[in-house]
């Protein structure tokens, strides 16, 4: 294949060149080779464009920072091969690619399959946090636990030759590209969104998935105006792979059935059901709620509170946030909107220093002032923002000659027990 076009997707394409063109997006840590087992039929009907994640399959490791971004970088690809209408499957994150291409560009795609997804994948403070064992350790901990994500006791069991091919292919991701992978699902929400999904979506989930299983699948279903539920038994999350023979039926008759062929703005209409005994869900047609106006500041610049929220959450993680304003009162409450307002959305938020500059500048700051409860927050948050655990070493090292050693030894060994537990993948 010849070299990667900047801002485009690595991509394989089969079937006919006439066929209509059906896109099928991978999950995090997979290659286009998630779908071998759907090709040799569905090629026999549409033209099928496979592509892989920045970094993932020996693709170029361009890493890309939002599902937006993957979107923007797929329709590219999508251009460059002269393909302006499609149908869209993806499977987890692939998914969320899907999702964002039918919010943002509707004109483009004729019908959609969503695959062990969800508007909201997990916890964001999940996503950072897997993102820092990887900085640290290397994708070796993913693949480990890759199978029994993936794959279903039964399944792993009998198939070790998959299981291997599993693990391999999260081994040969580029690390940076999984991290980014990482942020742009703990960045990715789309629950307020669904009701503006104007194209016959399948929502395809296996039965035993526990990474995104049934609720979340449901929770699309509810959300999306013409969305049908299929749930695949004895599937894991990759069900293509667990269960191709089912997915394949459910994919080649939801495309077969519910394919807009207009370019424009398409309206809602009832799909038919798919040819299985997958339990259907009655639709709920959920309006989108009018955006809001940002306050303004009696300068009439924009109120930094939302900012600096978005912020504190991104640095600090959802947990120790919610715990923060959660707790305050009539007494504490003004403390925390100054917090949030003034040193996340007014000074975290300039563009002079990036994020892991300015956690260097926090945890010297934490340091020398003997602030250690902030400086163990402050660890957390600069593992968040990219920082190893070896240049905090050089950060508290640097200090030391300028600050002291006894408060030195004091934040080694807070920020020690933080990194020690940040860094060990959890279960």
């Amino acid at each position: 294949m010849s070299e990667i076009p900047p801002n485009t997707l690595q991509y394989r394409v089969d079937g006919p060149d006439d066929a209509p063109v059906l896109v099928l997006g991978p999950s995090l840590g997979t290659t286009w080779h998630m779908w071998d087992r759907q090709i040799a039929e569905l090629a026999e009907r549409w033209r099928l464009i496979r592509f892989d994640l920045p970094g993932h399959g020996g693709a170029p490791a361009r890493p890309a920072g939002s599902v937006t971004e993957l979107a923007e970088r797929l329709l590219a690809t999508l251009d460059g091969l002269g393909v302006r209408r499609f149908g869209y499957a993806g499977c987890s994150i692939g998914g969320a690619v899907g999702l964002e291409l039918a919010l943002r560009h509707p004109h483009r795609v004729a019908s959609l399959a969503l695959v062990a997804a969800s508007p909201r994948f997990g916890t964001a403070d999940e996503f950072r946090q897997r993102g820092v064992v990887v900085r640290t350790n290397g994708l070796d901990p993913m693949a480990r636990s890759a199978p029994e994500r993936w794959f279903t006791a039964g399944f792993a069991a009998a198939q070790p030759a998959i299981v291997e091919w599993a693990v391999q292919m999260v081994r040969t991701t580029d690390p940076g590209c999984y991290i980014a992978a990482c942020e742009a699902l703990a960045a990715f929400d789309v629950r307020a969104d669904l009701g503006r999904v104007g194209v016959p979506t399948l929502v395809l989930v296996g039965s035993e998935d526990q990474v995104t299983g049934p609720a979340e699948a449901r929770t699309l279903v509810a959300g999306i105006p013409d969305a049908r539920l299929a749930l695949v038994p004895g599937a894991s999350h990759l069900a293509p792979v667990e269960q191709p023979a089912a997915v394949t039926d459910l994919l080649a008759h939801h495309f077969a059935t519910s394919w807009h062929d207009t370019l424009t703005a398409v309206p809602v209409i009832q799909s038919a059901a798919p040819a299985t005994s997958a339990p259907v869900l009655p639709v709920a047609e959920i309006a989108p709620a009018a955006p809001e106006q940002p306050q303004q500041t009696p300068a009439g610049r924009p109120d930094p509170y939302d900012m600096g929220m978005k912020i504190r959450r991104e640095v600090l993680g959802d947990a120790h946030v919610d715990r923060a304003t959660d707790t305050a009162d009539a007494f504490t409450g003004d403390f925390q909107e100054l917090v949030t307002r003034y040193a996340w959305g007014d000074v975290w938020s300039r563009e002079g220093l990036d994020r892991r500059t300015r956690s260097c500048v926090t945890l010297t700051a934490l340091l020398a002032g003997g602030h250690l409860d902030d400086l163990a927050v402050h660890t957390r948050a600069a593992l968040r923002n990219g920082l190893t655990p070896a240049e905090i070493r050089e950060v508290f090292l640097h200090a030391a000659v300028y600050c002291g050693v006894p408060a030195a030894n004091a934040a080694f060994r807070v920020a020690q027990a933080v990194i020690r537990e940040e860094t060990t993948p959890r279960a």
